[in-house]
């Protein structure tokens, strides 16, 4: 489960890992979580930031090489509000920022979040109030 987290100007919102690169907020299911579920925990765990709202369904559905692996991935992207960016550093987040595409295509990114861009599309999203 990742989570796209939009600014005013429907930019979407990346982590930045230790290793150096940028992926999209969330990770995967423990046994029997629910995606809503998951989704809080990861970003609690990642960022230390609370969630306000999940989408009821996914925004984007789509399938991309997981790195260093010789397997795909599923991932579902539902679009989150968090109750501000008030961010406490870990291993998978020392830095978040916003993106458009072709701003986060100039940064080393994880598989995931190349796809992410290929079916990214603004016009989808209503306004995102700002954080």
């Amino acid at each position: 489960m990742k989570a796209l987290i939009l600014d005013s100007e429907k930019r979407f919102l990346l982590a930045l890992e230790r290793k150096g690169s940028w992926d999209l907020p969330g990770g995967g299911l423990d046994y029997g979580e629910e995606p809503h579920a998951c989704l809080a925990r990861e970003i609690k765990e990642e960022m230390s930031l609370e969630v306000l709202h999940a989408s009821k369904h996914p925004s984007y559905f789509f399938s991309s090489p997981q790195r260093n692996r010789d397997y795909w991935i599923c991932n579902a992207l539902y679009e989150v509000k968090v109750k501000d960016l008030d961010f406490q550093p870990s291993d998978e987040c020392v830095e978040v920022r916003f993106f458009t595409k072709e701003e986060a295509l100039k940064e080393d990114l994880f598989p995931n979040v190349k796809e992410f861009i290929k079916v990214y599309d603004p016009d989808n999203h209503g306004l995102a109030k700002p954080l």
